[in-house]
């Protein structure tokens, strides 16, 4: 066991560094101090019922697997948090590798976007 203990401490000591996660969590903190409790949008409300279809739950749904490289331009925030982004990958470690994905789904969907 000691072993893997010094192997995990002499790993996180050389891993790149990042406060993203933090910073991530207190913008999501001072939306959630500053907004309270915002409606999930109705596309992506489950319907289990006649009813909750009848009302609109779940209509326009989009399952992303169906679509090309399994991204769609549908948004998953309340209307009041449209085009808010939390997370903000540094040019460093793994986190390089997670902005380019970002910075490219973000390019599909505005492509996405405009197509319509």
């Amino acid at each position: 066991g000691y072993l893997a203990i010094i192997e995990a401490a002499i790993y996180l000591a050389l891993a790149p560094k990042s406060n993203s996660l933090y910073t991530t969590y207190q913008k999501i903190q001072d939306d959630i101090n500053r907004y309270q409790s915002l409606p999930v949008p109705y596309h992506i409300r489950n319907a289990p019922t006649p009813l909750m279809k009848e009302i609109g739950y779940s209509t326009g749904y989009k399952y992303d697997h169906n679509f090309k490289d399994a991204i769609t331009d549908q948004s998953y925030l309340p209307d009041r948090l449209l085009g808010k982004r939390y997370y903000e990958p540094k040019e460093r470690g793994f986190e390089k590798e997670l902005r380019a994905r970002l910075e490219k789904i973000t390019e599909i969907k505005k492509r996405l976007r405009g197509s319509r």
